[in-house]
């Protein structure tokens, strides 16, 4: 398995507005410094720790994302080098970001994850929950993390159909949000949906950041 053609491969297939995060999760160092090697430098990881662990043994040009489930009490360990968190789900959560944020004097951007799938995930926002995040009175007071976009993850289906209506579902989400709260802010543009079986589909539908793993990397450890 060749990671640097497979990176040629889909950078082929995706376009050039769509940024591609290479889902680095359970791999080795090595097999990340490899897709480095080959000129990818923006990386994602769903364990805070695994990912802390990680960033000193790695180049400092890296742009690393967090795109697991955050808990509180773990983002203190990535907020000094995190470009993005894809995962924000309360309040509460923006607020210790931002919190850890400032104790490093930087600006953490932050995706509001949406529950977009038929399938029970645990995770994610309704519109509801999101607007009442986005109109809680403290949210103004949060100058170290910036609210970029949304995230969603599709119902793992062959039901192409389905995929479609879930990833036009996020974008309509995400269109509500940028009207209703973000009108006048060009940095509230991302929708980050698709990963290595859906990414073309995701595409289709708007989709500006691709979360995609096992397509560069091979299947997970």
């Amino acid at each position: 398995m060749n990671i640097k053609e497979n990176l040629k491969k889909i950078k082929r297939e995706i376009p050039a507005n769509v940024k591609l995060v290479a889902v680095s999760k359970t791999k080795p160092v090595e097999l990340i410094k490899e897709a480095y090697d080959a000129g990818h430098k923006i990386f994602g990881e769903n364990k805070a720790q695994e990912l802390s662990a990680k960033y000193p043994q790695l180049p400092k040009d890296i742009e690393w994302h967090f795109i697991g489930h955050l808990q509180t009490n773990k983002v203190k360990y990535i907020a000094p080098f995190v470009a993005m968190i894809h995962s924000v789900d309360s309040f509460k959560l923006l607020r210790e970001i931002n919190k850890q944020a400032s104790k490093h004097n930087r600006s953490i951007d932050c995706l509001l994850e949406f529950h977009i799938a038929e399938e029970s995930t645990k995770f994610g926002l309704n519109i509801e929950e999101a607007e009442e995040i986005l109109l809680h009175p403290d949210i103004k007071t949060l100058s170290n993390i910036r609210i970029c976009g949304v995230m969603g993850m599709a119902t793992y289906t062959d039901d192409t159909q389905q995929i479609h209506r879930e990833f036009a579902h996020l974008h309509e989400i995400f269109d509500h949000l940028k009207k209703k709260f973000f009108s006048g802010e060009p940095s509230f543009k991302e929708i980050s949906m698709g990963m290595s079986g859906d990414y073309k589909v995701a595409i289709k539908e708007g989709s500006t950041i691709v979360r995609i793993g096992s397509k560069i990397f091979g299947a997970r450890d």
